[in-house]
């Protein structure tokens, strides 16, 4: 027998799906910053303009997104709290181990688990890694044309001091390719994992429910 159990809360949720829209439109804009593909046809539609404004606000959506996320590490149910990110315990590490071991044809079941399994925790936390990188790198390009206060202290301008221009930006562009590589493989897993274990893993994200076995 099955019940509905609630597991990914409001802000969990709203932060995934701002997270979602703000990559797409800074995948979309931020290529065309780096290889301008829309070429303009009259001299005031400022293209280039346009899809920089739209990048940047992108960003600052985005990064407020990011902080909610972490603040709910603290604020959230058991399901979103840090420890289901950084392990504390044996039985976490235990569940990463049999979750890989699954994943690489050796386990025949999948654990289960209400929330994030162990693998996908791990997974998570070096993505937000790789997002503070993304976050950085970007406000330090950011702070080349907007520069002063606060991007050059704190929000990465203070990068060039032993890096250059090139630099930042190659990291800040192989950096959105990994995000791009991460977003394909969590929506095959998440429909994988949705039609092993029947447990709307897939809705549970827009309803926050999930069917578990009682």
């Amino acid at each position: 027998m099955t019940k509905a159990l609630y597991v990914w809360e409001f802000p969990v949720r709203l932060t995934h799906w701002v997270n979602v829209v703000a990559i797409v439109m800074l995948s979309v804009t931020g290529f065309y910053i780096g290889a301008p593909f829309i070429h303009a046809v009259r001299e005031n539609q400022f293209i280039m303009a346009k899809m920089r404004y739209i990048h940047f606000i992108s960003a600052y959506v985005f990064v407020v997104s990011f902080l909610v996320r972490i603040y709910w590490w603290f604020a959230g149910n058991k399901y979103a709290r840090m420890n289901q990110f950084i392990f504390v315990n044996a039985a976490r590490w235990k569940n990463t181990i049999d979750t890989a071991l699954f994943y690489a044809f050796l386990k025949d079941d999948l654990p289960h688990s209400p929330g994030h399994t162990g693998m996908a925790g791990l997974t998570y936390f070096t993505l937000f890694i790789v997002f503070v990188i993304e976050i950085l790198t970007g406000f330090a390009l950011f702070s080349e044309t907007h520069g002063g206060g606060w991007l050059m202290t704190v929000a990465g301008g203070w990068l060039f001091s032993f890096m250059s221009t090139g630099t930042v930006r190659l990291i800040h562009h192989c950096v959105l390719w990994i995000i791009v590589a991460f977003t394909i493989i969590h929506v095959y897993i998440s429909w994988h994992n949705d039609i092993v274990e029947r447990n709307g893993l897939t809705s549970s994200i827009f309803s926050g429910y999930k069917n578990m076995e009682e």
